[in-house]
């Protein structure tokens, strides 16, 4: 069986973010639960307005509509982007779908531009972006399988030192390793989280470090993968991460936090978790926000950090959440955490979707601005490879711009 069809086997649509990310979902605003000011003077936030970012969005529609090259990025998710230090921006994608795409009408006669149903399936690529422009798609599988029926997909990444206190600058990806699973994980068990280090300014995997193995934890819902968001906070990077909680029928998965020294990421003596009273290296972390009912996140979550507010994003509870976005604010990623509040609801294409993993881009920010992007797929995973390939302008990242305001 060729490695694409393959891919598609263990994924069933080729897209395997959705179930951890959708049917876990459950939202973040941020307002306070009584409103003010909570101790240590941090200001509550909220969403105070938001709009469609159509340059962002276009500019993936035409790089992956571009037909000059067969080997490069023509849609995918998981979207995530570091900023390198010659001013490049990476993006960085879980399941990514390679190859050629043909100018509408589809063969339906629809007016979509396509791809073929053997277009190759790769479980994670990265793209290159320079000026606003994006330009080159990197070979892909960036990051390999670690062994038979497993596949990494990247999230989170930061330019730090190659160890603390060190002038050389590497870039540090978190890796999320997944491993088929029957029902009710078919989109994989979670497995592991890993660090992979690249060099600069080329950007070769050196190296790929585990840090933190789950398979020692013998429920599945339970175990924890960490990367989604990192935040920068003084010498620390505190590391967002969730578990799968709405794989065993709970409504929303729980979100958790390790923090690691500036430089230390790779490291995983360095690594320390919150246990629910301090932090640590020896005991198992502890949610930090979750109630698996009312509160909680979808597996894959955005926290940024303003004015020494943590804001944290996530898709909406209940049926919402196929579509709606939310946060929580809190002043310590410990929290406590606020919310969920008031939420809002980005566009989406024609047809049976849904929106899923908001994460913000702090690189594109500034000036007010939050630049968010949410990712698109199609719910009925038995005809969801063939819809993504009738219509490639579904599985692809959509961007807003918002604006964060004191919550009243």
């Amino acid at each position: 069986m060729p490695e694409d069809a393959r891919a598609r086997q263990r994924t069933g649509t080729g897209v395997g973010l959705l179930l951890a990310l959708v049917l876990g979902a459950v939202l973040l605003t941020a307002l306070p639960d009584g409103g003010g000011r909570d101790a240590g003077g941090c200001t509550p936030l909220t969403v105070g307005s938001w709009s469609a970012d159509d340059r962002l969005t276009g500019e993936f529609a035409r790089y992956g509509d571009d037909g000059a090259r067969t080997d490069d990025w023509t849609g995918g998710d998981g979207t995530h982007s570091v900023r390198l230090p010659d001013g490049r921006l990476l993006w960085l994608f879980s399941d990514t779908y390679l190859g050629q795409v043909y100018g509408p009408p589809n063969p339906l006669g629809e007016s979509y531009a396509w791809r073929d149903s053997t277009a190759p399936l790769v479980r994670n690529s990265a793209v290159l972006m320079r000026d606003g422009r994006l330009e080159a798609t990197l070979p892909a599988p960036l990051f390999p399988d670690p062994g038979p029926n497993q596949w990494r997909w990247p999230v989170a990444a930061r330019v730090e030192p190659r160890s603390p206190g060190s002038d050389e600058q590497v870039v540090r990806v978190l890796l999320w390793v997944r491993t088929a699973g029957q029902s009710p994980w078919i989109y994989g068990v979670p497995t592991a989280t890993e660090v992979a280090t690249l060099s600069l300014p080329d950007l070769r995997v050196e190296s790929i470090t585990k840090v933190l193995d789950e398979q020692r934890v013998k429920d599945p819902s339970r175990r924890v993968l960490f990367g989604t968001t990192l935040v920068e906070d003084g010498e620390w990077t505190y590391v967002f991460g969730g578990d799968d909680g709405q794989a065993a029928s709970r409504s929303a998965s729980s979100a958790y936090v390790a923090r690691v020294p500036r430089g230390g990421l790779a490291e995983p003596g360095a690594w320390e978790y919150w246990d629910g009273s301090q932090w640590t290296t020896g005991a198992r972390p502890r949610p930090v926000l979750g109630d698996g009912r009312r509160t909680g996140v979808g597996s894959a979550f955005s926290v940024v950090r303003q004015n020494g507010t943590y804001v944290l994003f996530t898709m909406a509870a209940g049926t919402k959440g196929l579509a709606a976005v939310t946060s929580y604010w809190a002043c310590s990623p410990t929290g406590p955490w606020h919310g969920p509040e008031k939420d809002f609801t980005p566009s989406l294409p024609a047809g049976q979707v849904a929106a899923y993993n908001p994460q913000a881009h702090l690189e594109l920010s500034g000036q007010g601005r939050l630049v968010l992007s949410y990712d698109v797929n199609w719910l009925e995973t038995a005809v969801a490879s063939a819809q993504l390939s009738r219509n490639v302008s579904l599985y692809r990242p959509r961007f807003v711009t918002l604006r964060l305001t004191p919550a009243r």
